[in-house]
């Protein structure tokens, strides 16, 4: 598994390698929820859908998780671990340094022109009173910028969008044949910092999930074969 250090010192978390498939063999997700110190009925998974929804877990709601359609999904309860999957897509995930609520994003191509990462961020604003300057976030690894070749179809939705000409400089750079390679590092980094999270506490693995392969799971690499990692955290019980 991998941590980010200082995301650890607000939150528990952590983002799955390739070690685990985590598609359908309930031990491994049995072994996810130890490790994050939860039963395994307490794992709340989304419905992932390429969106920016959002999914709320309050603390003392009952146990019973019927996943709705969503790719952000916020939470108050200590004994409750939220959680995306991804396998190229950027999983995101974000804690609040004052109060003991966390928020998971799942942010591929389309999540991103959607502003899954603002989404999140305005989640934490609205239902639990973060402010935004004392959020810390982690984008885990996702497609880098060095392999997220995409058509001139996904920089034009982007225009489309609303995004700015300087983001779209940043995100995109020229590749062969009328195609682009799309940044998700950058343009979620930078959604989070527009959303309000200081720059100082937005942290990114810079690990490609194509280029390192077994090591993780990459879609575009194994297509229907390929496993999924997962980032999943909770808040750590108010002090």
């Amino acid at each position: 598994m991998l941590q980010c250090s200082l995301l650890g010192e607000v939150a528990v978390h952590l983002f799955t390698i390739g070690n685990l498939d985590l598609r359908n063999e309930r031990r491994e997700w049995s072994d996810l929820a130890h490790a994050m110190g939860v039963d395994e009925r307490r794992l709340r998974l989304i419905r992932q859908v390429h969106g920016a929804a959002v999914a709320v877990v309050r603390r003392g709601s009952a146990h019973a998780w019927n996943p709705p359609e969503a790719d952000v999904i916020v939470s108050d309860d200590p004994a409750a671990a939220i959680a995306v999957r991804v396998a190229d897509c950027a999983p995101i995930l974000i804690a609040d340094r004052r109060v003991a609520v966390v928020g998971a994003v799942h942010a591929g191509w389309r999540g991103t022109l959607r502003r899954a990462a603002q989404a999140g961020v305005a989640a934490l604003q609205k239902e639990f009173g973060s402010d935004p300057k004392h959020l810390v976030a982690a984008i885990g690894p996702c497609l880098g910028p060095c392999c997220g070749e995409v058509g001139e179809e996904v920089l034009t939705a982007f225009r489309d969008a609303g995004h700015s000409p300087d983001d779209l400089n940043r995100w995109f750079r020229p590749g062969s044949s009328g195609r682009s390679f799309l940044d998700l590092w950058t343009a979620n980094r930078d959604q989070l910092l527009n959303a309000g999270v200081p720059g100082d506490q937005v942290f990114t693995a810079e690990l490609c999930t194509q280029s390192h392969t077994p090591l993780l799971h990459s879609y575009r690499v194994a297509k229907e074969k390929a496993g999924r990692m997962v980032g999943v955290i909770r808040p750590r019980v108010a002090r």
